[in-house]
């Protein structure tokens, strides 16, 4: 087995409600007591902290969005003083106003704990040479990773992210055994080994722990065959902690979710209403331990769906299906909703499809196009052209079935669409410029 913390991985489900429970009610309390913007948000519902006697009693609790972070942009969610903050994050504030995290010395030691616990379980040991590709700075990824990799005692090599052909000689040279990274960029250093004539013998690596965005399986297979490595999936936002929220085990069926620390709830994205367990929609977190911005009823976005298993890791806490989409990246064309990760999942049904792909929406007269320019293999590229209409034309069917809509189709050389070292940006949307 392969766990961090085992007697905390390892209990009862009754116990681990009981435990919910309990952390719960302190992290309402203390939001109540400590941030304005909850006591005004409770007292406009006419709901006192005390109410909550159960588990499902959160359901009368108010949810918080992003748009509630930036309304009290930069320390209004804090929960204690700025003095006993020890650590401030922050995300890009590309659409707006930054989100803005802060840390007391016991977050950043729970923080450490929750990493090590997905590291170990992706099979990182203190043995390990560990090589991060994150980019370090407010992005919470990079520095996460970090602390909780030392923390098992492993050896870490800040690398950060970009120049790639120096990160392969890095990793040649110090013998990395774990790399850290976006799918997306673990897919360009293996295209860059491709140019250099390297394989995965020239390299050490046994382990890639990926996030930071979504993947299939296709990308997890052409990144496992091409760096030599088992990849497992890690899930977080800097919202909520940063990474550590949930992590894959060796398994590779569902990203444990570290529920003595969260609270999850899937909703109905539409509705507000709480799904059974098992049920697809919009992941809802709730930190339950953390002392310097907890957050309730935090609406992720992502949609995913919960369940248990008997896990061979050993684990019981609850898992969380890889996220297939998120409601505020969702395009809507000509009256349909459309997810790219709808787009990946066709994709992954063909061989010569790579996992390559960019989606343009642009108007044509009044209405909507949607077109997507997909890398081909070189193989059927340069192949004849009967060939290459019998995939365009396999290609357009299935994504109409999956999709709703036809969207154009057109297959171009390999290595022509662009690379990303951090998260990939599939689509661009033209329609209101």
């Amino acid at each position: 087995m392969l766990l961090w913390q085992k007697e905390e991985q390892t209990m009862p489900l009754d116990d681990i409600k009981q435990l919910q429970l309990e952390r719960l009610q302190s992290t309402v309390n203390r939001a109540y007591e400590n941030v304005d913007f909850y006591k005004s948000q409770l007292k406009s519902l006419n709901i006192k902290p005390e109410e909550i006697s159960k588990l499902e009693d959160i359901s009368k609790l108010p949810f918080t969005t992003k748009q509630d972070l930036r309304d009290n942009y930069p320390y209004g969610l804090f929960a204690v003083p700025l003095k006993d903050i020890v650590r401030i994050h922050s995300s890009s504030g590309t659409t707006g106003k930054p989100t803005v995290v802060g840390y007391t010395k016991r977050d950043l030691e729970t923080w450490k704990d929750l990493v090590a616990r997905v590291m170990v379980a992706g099979g990182v040991t203190k043995d390990d040479i560990v090589h991060i590709a994150f980019t370090y700075g407010l992005f919470t990824g990079g520095f996460g990773l970090h602390y909780g990799a030392e923390h098992i005692g492993a050896s870490v090599i800040p690398v950060s992210s970009g120049n790639t052909r120096r990160q392969l000689l890095i990793m040649q040279d110090y013998w990395s055994s774990t790399l850290i990274c976006t799918p997306s960029y673990a897919l360009h250093i293996a295209e860059i080994m491709e140019k250099q004539g390297l394989t995965a013998d020239d390299i050490h690596l046994k382990y890639a722990l990926l996030g930071s965005e979504p993947w299939g399986e296709k990308i997890r297979a052409e990144v496992e065959e091409k760096l030599g490595v088992i990849a497992t999936d890690n899930y977080g936002l800097s919202e909520v902690i940063g990474p550590g929220v949930s992590g894959e085990c060796l398994q590779k069926n569902g990203l444990h979710i570290n529920e003595d620390h969260f609270y999850a709830e899937i909703i109905d994205p539409e509705t507000g209403e709480v799904l059974p367990e098992g049920e697809l929609g919009e992941l809802v977190l709730t930190t339950l331990t953390k002392e310097g911005m907890p957050l309730i009823r935090y609406r992720t976005r992502d949609i995913t769906r919960l369940f248990r298993d008997n896990c061979k890791c050993g684990c019981t806490f609850v898992k969380m299906e890889k996220p297939s989409g998120r409601t505020d990246d969702m395009l809507i064309v000509n009256g349909v909703n459309v997810f790219p990760s709808q787009v990946e999942e066709v994709l992954t049904e063909f061989d010569h499809a790579t996992p390559h792909y960019m989606i343009f929406v642009k108007k044509k007269g009044h209405l909507d196009q949607m077109e997507i320019n997909l890398e081909i293999s070189e193989h059927l590229f340069f192949d004849e052209m009967k060939k290459q209409r019998a995939l365009l034309d396999s290609l357009t069917e299935k994504m109409f079935t999956v999709l709703g809509i036809k969207p154009k189709i057109k297959l171009v050389e390999p290595r022509t669409i662009e690379r990303f070292e951090g998260k990939a940006s599939r689509v661009v949307d033209t329609r209101n410029e």
